[in-house]
């Protein structure tokens, strides 16, 4: 049994070592050091090694909970961001809240694609609709231990949202300020693709305690990622992190590594804007599986429940350090 204990202690470990070198450098270790998910466990130590990574959760947990909440009953608002669609960024944030709920972190997500809401299809719960008590506020949904809200659980999934820009981040706003949260450690908000309205609106309605890029190696994802590092840079939101999803390919069969989509792309980006790389993701069919069928992250491939895992841990690492404070900006548009 493949013991992801190991995994989230040594590797954050190897990483940070491993990112002082090169990009190029890095990444060979790096994708090492990931692609070791699929071989055999090391034996020994799993009993200490599983102490430690459940103590240092829980004193991230304890000093999250130290700190003001950010909006309302909520100590952490996360933006999953990518710039560009079709990388994986759903996805991505779909699995990093269920790694974290696993473990007893109080998380919740919000799916703030409008226009393709993909919470409904990733959490297994097509077809439910939220509840009003009160013909006011809305009970958001639970699964998987994830506390959940989107705009497919308002709308018919076969009906098109065309709505224009202020209308989407209206829409938006009354889906996070009607929603009766409960007490969450992490609330994650699945972006749009994009740098447009939407994404403006969060960083001005709404205090968000910092945002994580995911981005692959391609360098047409890369271009769209820039964009998105910059917009936070701008709005003055810390970058937590950077994801690169799709790093490399394992054949399953003899266990050869395939750089499909590139080599070290954002490892380079990550450099460049001195933005933390917390985990590379192989492409595998086992996240498409499990993405697909909405079934919970750990009863799914258990190699890939293990890199979630890893990457949250870094996450709450970066959440209960000292994260510069969110400040309000002002944004002009002109004609020029």
């Amino acid at each position: 049994m493949f013991n992801w204990l190991k995994k989230s202690a040594a590797t954050i470990a190897q990483r940070d070592k491993v990112l002082q070198q090169a990009p190029s450098a890095a990444h060979t270790e790096l994708s090492a050091i990931t692609s070791s998910a699929f071989g055999e466990p090391v034996a020994g130590g799993a009993s200490v090694e599983k102490q430690t990574v459940l103590d240092s959760i829980t004193a991230c947990c304890e000093n999250i909970r130290l700190k003001p909440p950010a909006f309302k009953s909520i100590q952490c608002v996360v933006l999953i961001a990518s710039g560009k669609g079709g990388v994986g960024k759903s996805t991505t944030a779909a699995n990093l809240a269920m790694a974290l709920a696993a473990k007893g972190v109080r998380t919740g997500l919000l799916d703030a694609d409008i226009y393709g809401p993909s919470v409904p299809t990733l959490f297994g719960l097509q077809g439910h609709k939220v509840t009003s008590p009160d013909n006011k506020l809305m009970l958001p949904l639970r699964q998987h231990r994830v506390v959940l809200q989107s705009i497919g659980f308002l709308v018919d999934p076969e009906q098109a949202s065309v709505w224009r820009g202020p209308m989407a981040s209206q829409a938006l706003l009354q889906l996070i300020n009607e929603t009766v949260w409960p007490d969450l450690d992490v609330l994650l908000i699945d972006m749009p693709p994009g740098t447009g309205d939407i994404q403006l609106t969060l960083s001005q309605k709404l205090p968000v305690t910092g945002a994580i890029v995911v981005t692959t190696p391609q360098d047409l994802a890369l271009a769209d990622a820039k964009k998105a590092i910059t917009m936070f840079q701008q709005v003055n939101i810390p970058l937590l992190g950077l994801v690169e999803n799709m790093s490399f390919y394992v054949c399953p069969s003899c266990g050869a590594q395939d750089d499909v989509f590139g080599t070290a792309g954002g490892l380079h980006l990550a450099e460049r804007y001195h933005v933390p790389v917390l985990g590379q993701l192989p492409l595998q069919s086992a996240i498409r599986l499990q993405a697909d069928s909405g079934v919970a992250l750990d009863k799914g491939d258990e190699a890939m429940n293990t890199l979630y895992q890893t990457i949250s841990l870094a996450l709450l690492q970066r959440l209960s350090g000292d994260v510069p404070e969110h400040t309000s900006v002002e944004i002009m548009i002109t004609d020029d």
